[in-house]
């Protein structure tokens, strides 16, 4: 890889795209159809992680030994089906022990810390199955550590990149590689500078690719999963949606932040530092083609005024009301001070004259909003204002271009919501979005509107 990695392209796969024999089969023909792909990233195979992550929330006896032979069964079916390789084997046998020993600690104190380090475990696994499944194929495929490269702060659970030191230890150890190497890796986790493991947070395997990318100076980076590209909305939703073949980052990255599943939010930060086309394929149909991110000037035709609706589930917001906000000065402050105080990242945020209303950021975490509102948290905002909660909402947003410049947009969107009650609405801050928030069991029924009468 040290010649020029003009044309190197990091190849990343999704849960579904390793979650068996054949699926790995299909996912390694892509790799072998593209000889410009340099860095495979992969997932834990589907249904891992979850495994993994109640393990780490500690469990009894019984549950530890099911789930724990619910994940052999998922890695031996594919072990199974490779040539006899007693190292392999042996290889997977160590991880599942430890994977045994970790739970049963997590049993009786867990903590953040050592839940990163059983949930590596998925990707350690995959990406140890995956060489022998190129190999199968007669590849020159090496299996290559991330934690080596992947350097990040010890914030367990969610850890931040460093990226110039990723730079620095990817120039170290993986551009002096053999350039007719397949370097096989994994997605999501990472390390910190005593060398613990550390995760990126759910869906972190996109941005490791990215961040792979920027490091290596990639020309592109591909993110296989198990939908054909990005489109207008969730298919599953509304059948009609329609592929989006070309999008920009801002939009993209839009869409990602606000509930499409395609793309992890942090996904596109450093592909967009470093100007790299980020393609969006699915593994079960690479023929089928897909979506391609760029920068803005890269896309040819006009911007259309919409693009997508999206949908975010399980949603919780907190309103503090308060008459001492009447003309006060330092409320919001104080307000903000204890959510930073309790680890709480707010998303969205509208105020009045005596309250103030905000939606909790999950993003890349285990968790809903209303776990993250301890007691401790509630009491203490508690003393200098009324602190409300309120569950099972949605947030439904559209993503567009130009929305606060053109006339007449918000009527066009707003007439199709009449029949709904709308908690909260966001617009203004951003000219690509607009955002409601609304009961879970009507946001379905609303995405299906909204998109029938905008893009259908």
């Amino acid at each position: 890889m040290s010649s020029s990695n003009q044309q190197c392209v990091i190849a990343k796969f999704g849960g579904t795209s390793v979650a068996d024999y054949q699926a790995m089969r299909n996912s390694a023909n892509i790799v072998i159809s593209n000889p410009n792909v340099k860095v495979v990233v992969l997932s834990a195979s589907a249904g891992i992680t979850n495994l993994l992550v109640a393990l780490a929330e500690g469990r009894e006896l019984e549950i530890r030994k099911q789930h724990i032979a619910k994940i052999q069964v998922i890695q031996y079916n594919i072990l199974e089906q490779l040539p006899e390789n007693p190292v392999l084997r042996e290889t997977i046998d160590q991880i599942i022990s430890n994977i045994a020993a970790l739970a049963e600690a997590a049993s009786l104190a867990n903590s953040a810390a050592l839940t990163d380090e059983l949930v590596c475990h998925g990707e350690l696994m995959s990406s140890r199955l995956f060489v022998e499944v190129l190999k199968e194929q007669q590849k020159n495929a090496i299996w290559f550590d991330v934690r080596k490269v992947m350097r990040t702060d010890s914030k367990f659970g969610k850890a931040s990149p460093k990226v110039e030191e990723i730079k620095q230890l990817c120039c170290a150890h993986l551009k002096s590689l053999n350039s007719d190497q397949i370097i096989v890796t994994q997605g999501f986790i990472g390390s910190e500078s005593s060398g613990k493991t550390t995760t990126l947070g759910r869906g972190g395997s996109d941005y490791t690719a990215a961040l792979l990318g920027e490091a290596l100076n990639a020309a592109q980076i591909d993110i296989w999963t198990d939908v054909a590209g990005i489109y207008t909305t969730d298919p599953r939703i509304a059948p009609n949606a329609k592929r989006i073949d070309e999008i920009t980052f801002a939009e993209a990255a839009e869409m990602a932040t606000f509930g499409a599943k395609v793309l992890h939010p942090a996904t596109l930060v450093p592909a967009v530092r470093s100007n790299i086309p980020v393609f969006v394929g699915s593994s079960k149909a690479p023929n089928d083609g897909g979506t391609i991110v760029y920068n803005g000037h890269n896309i040819t035709s006009n911007l259309p005024l919409f693009r997508a609706v999206t949908l975010r589930r399980k949603q919780t917001l907190l309103t503090l009301h308060s008459l001492n906000m009447l003309h006060a000065q330092g409320f919001l402050a104080n307000v903000f001070a204890i959510l930073a105080k309790h680890n709480i990242s707010v998303d969205l945020v509208t105020t009045s004259e005596v309250s103030v209303a905000v939606t909790i950021d999950t993003a890349g975490t285990n968790t809903d909003g209303s776990s993250l509102l301890t007691k401790e948290l509630i009491d203490e905002l508690s003393m200098v204002c009324c602190a409300e909660i309120q569950e099972d909402l949605a947030l439904v947003a559209l993503i567009g271009n130009n929305l606060t410049t053109t006339k007449g947009m918000a009527k066009q969107v707003f007439d199709q919501l009449d029949q709904f009650s709308v908690r909260l609405a966001c617009f203004g801050a951003s000219t690509h979005n607009i955002c409601f928030l609304v009961k879970g069991n009507d946001a379905e029924n609303i995405v299906k509107i909204l998109h029938q009468v905008i893009f259908e």
